[in-house]
């Protein structure tokens, strides 16, 4: 749901679920110039918390460091990046679909410090 919710949405959908050493990263598409790596977070009506919420600094920690492999393996280091979060909220008889882009800080992922928008 959420790749084709990307598609409608004029992302180019590059990959799904990459797998690295260092972690998967859910979907990789384009936005324009733009390289975006996307958690997928999906919640029941009974689940517990926010999607967003399951972002914690070491997941995104996690989501950094395979993405510079995915960069690094690609060649795409000349490319902008960023980080965006697709929360699939499933109910009973229906399905909302929200997306955020630059959902979190990457100086914040780091650990603070200089940050750029590619700062591994």
């Amino acid at each position: 749901m959420a790749r084709a919710f990307l598609t409608c949405q004029g992302f180019e959908v590059i990959e799904t679920n990459w797998r690295s050493r260092f972690g998967e990263l859910d979907i990789i598409c384009r936005d324009g110039p733009d390289v975006v790596f996307v958690e997928v977070k999906t919640r029941r009506e009974t689940d517990r918390g926010l999607p967003g919420e399951a972002l914690t600094g070491v997941k995104q920690k996690r989501l950094v460091r395979a993405a510079s492999r995915y960069l690094t393996k690609n060649s795409l280091w000349d490319r902008p990046c960023r980080f965006d979060l697709v929360a699939v909220y499933l109910h009973k008889d229906s399905c909302v679909i929200e997306h955020q882009a630059h959902v979190f800080d990457l100086s914040e992922a780091l650990g603070g410090g200089y940050a750029y928008w590619q700062p591994w």
